[in-house]
């Protein structure tokens, strides 16, 4: 099975954390993806900016709107797409994050769409 990790985090935190929590941060969360990829559970990771648009047809025209979207009650941070885990692993696996001691770690199982 193939799963995602979603990584939730509060609003403001990274600007809470400052520059060298920061970096000790994201150099954890490098170390944890190389982990993954050396097992042979990792797709792809990718740390998500702060910045969001939405896009929304409304009828024969499109809606373009910037955020931030304050209606949201976190920030999606990043993601991790594994493969070939159990649902247990990747539980297992969210545990390990070290994201899930700041943020919180979603884990989706991921399918085929339109089934």
């Amino acid at each position: 099975m193939s799963y995602a990790l979603v990584i939730l985090e509060d609003h403001g935190q990274r600007a809470e954390r400052g520059l060298e929590g920061g970096q000790a941060a994201y150099a954890a969360m490098l170390a944890f993806a190389e982990q993954l990829k050396a097992r042979g559970q990792l797709v792809m990771t990718q740390a998500l900016s702060t910045e969001q648009t939405r896009v929304r047809r409304q009828g024969a025209g499109v809606e373009v709107l910037d955020g931030p979207f304050i209606e949201a009650k976190e920030l999606v941070g990043g993601i991790f797409l594994l493969q070939n885990v159990s649902r247990e692993q990747a539980l297992q696996i969210a545990a390990e994050c070290p994201a899930a001691a700041w943020a919180t770690v979603e884990v989706r199982a991921l399918g085929p769409c339109f089934t």
